[in-house]
């Protein structure tokens, strides 16, 4: 074991490590970050290997860092405190109270923090992708995020635990991501690119397919392969690589032809990919390499007759070998390429498979029309009406005038009158928080944005220890600063997604949750057996995900069809104050009716809920209150 000086600035890298096969690292999390950190060249980071069992071979990710990075070689007992809290991988400052958790935060915050290090290599940046938000969308909400971070890394684990079978299951992950590398691309001066390809694609003699529109397109993007024999990715390769390269990306001529010009959007030719989003190699190719890498080792070795089910994975995997220092970077984490042959692209089963997908999402998101008084009417026959609990203390609130300053929403910058009804949506909160609450209790503050909710908390309850879980990393660096100034020692800053959070608590809250962000605090309270008290948001965002599907509670289920629920989820966002009163009232019974199947559901699983409306109400057009305690 090597010991570790740490000075003020430095931060602990802690990954999790069970052992390493045929050249591969596992968990798949812990290689994927190893790649990161050699392709960077990262050296600002102590490295604490964290040993699922002792001993353990950890040679070949020694080699993987650098010679100036340090190793530390602990067990899950001696993790900092704020980390037992938390999934792997991790990132903690030497306060040992900020910490950043989970794959895709850990990896952005490693890109960042390389490039501030080595400002020239522009390179790195880059890898964060267009408006710097590669995988920035967590897990939760997006598809791309949840199939790069979760569901890929965990499919292949288990894929390599099988391969002994005789003819192991492709796993379905795989699949979405190769039917994901067959559709068209989307860039931010699209029609300017696709302009670009069709006059490519004259001047190389490949006429416009006959028919139109979207048709059009289709037949565009399965004849230009064949007819333009490899032609065809010469733009996309081009911009791809010449970012990669610094050079100029190709430049447009200054005034296209006029057939150019006058072709219109649905004659275009697609883009097509070059790199797992797109054109440029980002973040998710060195998410995905880590985790494609030993899949196709198992599948040419075991089952070869199965590569040929993916024609496009397979150029991606020899495509990605051309950019500047990913070899050498793969090397260092045992990834030693292995020569595909070339494959025939069955481009048009491949988009036959996209159109199928994508009918099936417009089934499941269809468009609402109507209002929502026959949804209503229904619920009511069956004795199910918009009805509050009574506010317990409807008039109380906390001395803002006598609590220091940084308590106070005022110092989140934000205008007086906001923070006025800031004020008075935390009196509603804290005082049934207080009413809960007993000496030594752990509070989670979920999506605390700027720690309004938990930095109150945290000052009113010096015996408690107060938990923020956020996303967004200036949100959270903007409450630790408003913490520091008041010398709060009972308060811990958590930059992770909800799933990566693990730790036992007593209540949990949530102040404005977006959407389904709502259902998944009260699920994380049901599951630790917490308190919770949430104040819903935007619920026009509710939706099926892969872990809730809407109503929630079989009372509601019984009633309510998925698009009759979503009409009240719709309208339940139409209570702003610029709206008609009657229009007004319609979305706050829609409201109220949404969080009756939230408190209902929760009830089915040994709750006492109540929901409740914010006094006064005008503090929030959101001014709902669900809360929950385990009977």
């Amino acid at each position: 074991m090597k010991g570790i000086k740490k000075s003020a600035t430095e931060e602990s890298l802690y990954l999790e490590y069970s052992h390493q096969t045929e050249g591969c690292i596992f968990p798949l999390h812990t290689s994927v970050t190893l790649f990161l950190l050699a392709y960077c060249d990262c050296k600002v980071f102590n490295v604490c290997l964290v040993l699922a069992k002792e001993p353990a071979d950890t040679s070949l990710l020694r080699k993987a860092l650098s010679q100036d990075v340090e190793i530390q070689v602990i067990s899950r007992q001696e993790l900092p405190p704020i980390v037992q809290n938390c999934c792997l991988p991790a990132v903690v400052e030497q306060s040992d109270i900020f910490c950043r958790a989970g794959l895709a935060v850990v990896l952005r915050h490693i890109i960042q923090k390389s490039y501030e290090a080595e400002p020239s290599r522009k390179e790195i940046l880059e890898l964060l992708g267009f408006k710097k938000t590669c995988l920035k969308a967590c897990a939760e909400v997006s598809q791309w995020t949840r199939l790069c971070e979760l569901t890929i890394p965990l499919a292949v684990e288990n894929f390599l635990q099988e391969s002994s079978d005789q003819s192991p299951t492709i796993p379905e992950e795989i699949i979405q991501l190769e039917r994901k590398l067959s559709e068209p691309v989307r860039v931010h001066n699209d029609d300017k690119l696709r302009r670009q390809k069709l006059k490519q694609q004259k001047a190389a003699g490949v006429g416009p397919p006959s028919g139109k529109g979207k048709a059009k397109n289709k037949a565009s993007a399965q004849q230009a392969p064949r007819e333009l024999a490899g032609q065809s990715k010469s733009l996309e390769l081009k911009l791809a690589f010449s970012k990669l390269t610094v050079q100029e990306e190709p430049a447009a001529a200054s005034r296209e032809p006029s057939h150019i010009r006058k072709a219109k959007a649905t004659d275009l030719p697609p883009l097509e990919h070059v790199f797992a989003e797109g054109l440029y190699f980002t973040l998710a190719d060195i998410v995905l390499l880590p985790c494609i890498h030993p899949f196709l080792v198992i599948i040419c070795k075991k089952f070869s007759e199965k590569l040929e089910q993916f024609p496009l994975l397979a150029s991606w995997y020899q495509r990605i070998q051309e950019v500047p220092k990913v070899k050498t970077s793969a090397s260092k984490c045992g990834i030693h390429f292995l020569y595909l042959p070339e494959l025939l692209n069955s481009t048009s089963k491949q988009h036959l498979n996209s159109n199928e997908v994508t009918a099936v999402e417009e089934q499941n998101d269809p468009l609402f029309t109507g209002g929502p008084r026959p949804t209503m009417t229904k619920l009511m026959e069956k004795g199910i009406e918009a009805m509050f609990s009574p506010h317990p203390c409807p008039a109380w609130t906390l001395d803002w005038n006598s609590l220091p300053a940084a308590v106070s929403p005022k110092e989140g910058k934000m205008s007086t009158d906001r923070a006025l009804r800031k004020q008075q949506q935390l009196n509603n909160l804290v005082y049934v928080v207080l009413n809960q609450v007993k000496p030594g209790d752990r509070i989670v503050d979920f999506c605390s944005g700027g720690g309004h909710v938990g930095i109150v908390l945290a000052h009113m309850l010096p015996s408690c220890q107060v938990m923020l879980i956020e996303n967004k990393e200036l949100s959270l660096i903007r409450a630790k600063k408003r913490s520091d100034e008041l010398g709060l020692s009972n308060i811990w800053f958590i930059q992770a997604n909800m799933e990566y959070f693990t730790g036992m608590f007593n209540i949990g809250v949530a102040l404005h949750a977006c959407g389904v962000a709502t259902d998944m605090v009260i699920e994380h309270c049901i599951q630790t057996r917490a308190a919770f008290i949430t104040c819903p948001c935007c619920y026009g965002f509710i939706q099926n995900t892969s872990k809730f599907n809407f109503p929630k509670s079989e009372k509601f289920k019984k009633t309510l069809s998925y698009k009759e629920h979503m009409i009240l989820c719709r309208f339940a966002d139409q209570t702003a104050v610029q709206l008609p009163p009657k229009r007004r009232l319609i979305g706050k019974q829609c409201m109220c009716l949404v969080d009756l199947d939230r408190a209902t559901a929760a009830e089915e699983h040994g709750y006492s809920v109540q929901v409740i409306s914010m006094e006064p109400e005008s503090c929030s057009p959101k001014n709902n209150m669900i809360v929950g305690v385990p009977v």
